[in-house]
């Protein structure tokens, strides 16, 4: 039986709760800042130093990010940003990655098999990079410096080199194999002898270093139809690839309308579709809304959680897709649909998600036509949410000779085939075929939380579909429960997507919370420890802005 306690901080076996409330926490009154990286963390502050504000600091870390933690993200991948600048103004920009004009449904199937390696690793797995044109488009609509300012301390340290640190000598070693198909790849990546390069030792880029360079000084055409796409081209003609010229080209970010939700009196602005995180963040926490989740106790909070995870990740599995090219409903994100699917929900027990539900009015009132998040936020007013990716750890393992940039992989994120999981056990339906010219769905969540017409919280998160629970868990953990975003990061962790069906926990929860739960009827999946948050929330008591970064991985939070 579900039990409602008097009052439950976070989730009722953290001492953590009990002692860091956001004034417990470090604060700054101008700026800033939380990466996953100590030197973006610094590229940040030196973009600001110079003049810039929030925005022109956040695209000065994810340039930075493409070179120390290029197994996650890079110019070779895509990203969605959220920024509220200080005029007020909200802008959604979508640099989400393109399929290549000759993609098609079938084209991962080889002699009637489907060959699920090929949309991975290879030719064949990369889509049209857009993490340059919207960095672009956010510059030119709420920065202060140019992109060859921010370029250009990117590529002196591409070329002087940093030491690789745990997480990158670790994803290395992991996918050393697969680099040594590709003679690029294995040159800049591997040692002579074959063996990767080990934690502490220094990576030095020069071909990284000329392409941010060359972008500096010829702008964006030069990667976007200029040297870089023939080259790439080129690449793919001789490699059974279908990137062209003409698709980068065409490439454009677009600015879309943001997702407006609401939880307990706290407003979100969120990432609208080809992101499902934005929706499913939304619908989360429109259904826990129903319930007094601060009240109830370890197993009971986790289990009510856990059955929204699973309602929202099979609507995920049916509907979302790219707005451009399906119909994505908004009754997702309506309360009138979260207490429809709250009513399904069982205290005491799981309940069987057989299929995905019918929001209200589906069938006209739609959408408008591996990974690394970070946050900035300034004095003025401006906040960023940046999520970034190549999709898995060194994405396609392509790296195009003579460029330094390494390709994504998210020709993956697209189903494939309906019904055959990605990397990432994630399944798709029609609504996530690949086309022509469509951006594949991702999970990626930045998100921004307002309190009387305030930002108070910028959030996002890396680690394929758990971003949208590690964000969701955040916030809830940050209104709920009244924490500091450094001490809800340290809560344990916890993940459903529906298929499979299994709960997915993080080791630290106590034995006898993960034996109630088996009681419920949950499958357990534990881990140590999965994925990584940033956030910056803002005291409004002291007027300090708060940053945090996850413990479970390297980074900086920072400010001044």
């Amino acid at each position: 039986m579900i039990v409602l306690l008097p009052f439950a901080c976070g989730l009722g076996y953290s001492s953590i709760a009990q002692t860091a409330p956001p004034e417990a926490e470090a604060g700054f009154s101008k700026f800033a800042v939380a990466t996953v990286h100590p030197l973006a963390s610094d590229a940040a502050h030196a973009a600001y130093a110079r003049g810039g504000n929030a925005v022109d600091a956040a695209v000065a870390a994810a340039l930075t990010l493409g070179v120390v933690d290029g197994h996650n993200s890079g110019i070779g991948g895509g990203c969605f940003l959220v920024i509220r600048a200080a005029d007020g103004s909200l802008t959604a920009i979508d640099g989400r990655e393109t399929a290549p004009a000759k993609a098609h449904r079938d084209m991962y199937l080889i002699g009637g098999k489907l060959d699920d390696e090929a949309s991975k690793t290879g030719a064949l797995a990369p889509a049209v990079p857009g993490a340059l044109r919207a960095y672009e488009l956010a510059l030119k609509k709420h920065g202060r410096l140019s992109l060859a300012d921010l370029l250009r301390p990117a590529a002196d340290l591409a070329e002087k080199g940093f030491p690789i640190d745990e997480v990158y000598a670790r994803k290395l070693k992991a996918t050393a194999e697969k680099l040594r198909r590709f003679p690029s790849s294995a040159a800049l990546f591997l040692k002579p002898d074959g063996s990767p390069w080990q934690e502490g030792e220094t990576l030095v880029q020069t071909d990284l270093a000329k392409t941010y360079r060359a972008l500096a000084d010829q702008g964006l055409d030069w990667f976007y139809g200029g040297p870089f796409a023939q080259q790439t081209e080129a690449w793919m003609k001789e490699n059974g690839g279908l990137l062209s010229t003409a698709d980068f080209s065409g490439y454009r970010a677009i600015e879309r309308e943001p997702i407006r939700a609401s939880y307990r009196g706290y407003d979100l602005v969120c990432m609208p579709p080809p992101s499902s995180g934005g929706v499913h963040v939304a619908q989360i926490l429109n259904i826990l809304e129903q319930f007094p989740v601060r009240h109830f106790k370890a197993s009971s909070r986790i289990h009510v959680v856990t059955e929204a995870m699973k309602l929202a990740f099979a609507d995920r599995a049916h509907w979302l897709g790219d707005p451009d090219f399906v119909p994505v409903p908004r009754g997702l994100v309506t309360q009138e649909y979260a207490r429809e699917l709250a009513a399904k929900i069982d205290l005491d027990h799981t309940t069987a998600v057989p299929a995905h539900g019918m929001p209200p009015h589906w069938e006209g009132d739609v959408f408008g036509k591996h990974t690394t998040h970070l946050c900035t936020a300034d004095a003025e007013g401006n906040w960023v949410a940046l999520n970034q990716t190549i999709n898995t750890a060194f994405g396609s393992k392509v790296v195009i000779p003579g460029t330094g940039v390494l390709l994504n992989n998210e020709m993956d994120d697209f189903a494939v085939q309906p019904g055959v999981p990605n990397a990432f056990k994630l399944v798709g339906a029609e609504a996530n075929a690949i086309a022509p010219g469509k951006r594949p769905l991702s999970s990626m969540s930045p998100t921004l939380v307002f309190k009387d017409g305030q930002p108070i919280l910028t959030v996002g998160a890396a680690g394929g579909p758990t971003i949208i629970t590690q964000t969701l868990l955040l916030i809830s953990h940050v209104i709920d429960d009244g924490m500091g975003p450094n001490a809800a990061l340290k809560e344990p962790r916890f993940h459903h997507q529906w298929n499979p069906d299994e709960l997915k926990i993080e080791s630290q929860v106590p034995a006898e919370v993960l034996q109630q739960l088996e009681q419920m009827g949950h499958q357990l999946a534990p881990s140590p420890s999965f994925g990584a948050c940033q956030a910056i929330l803002k005291d409004t008591q002291r007027n300090l802005l708060i940053p945090a970064h996850d413990p479970r991985v390297p980074g900086k939070a920072s400010g001044q």
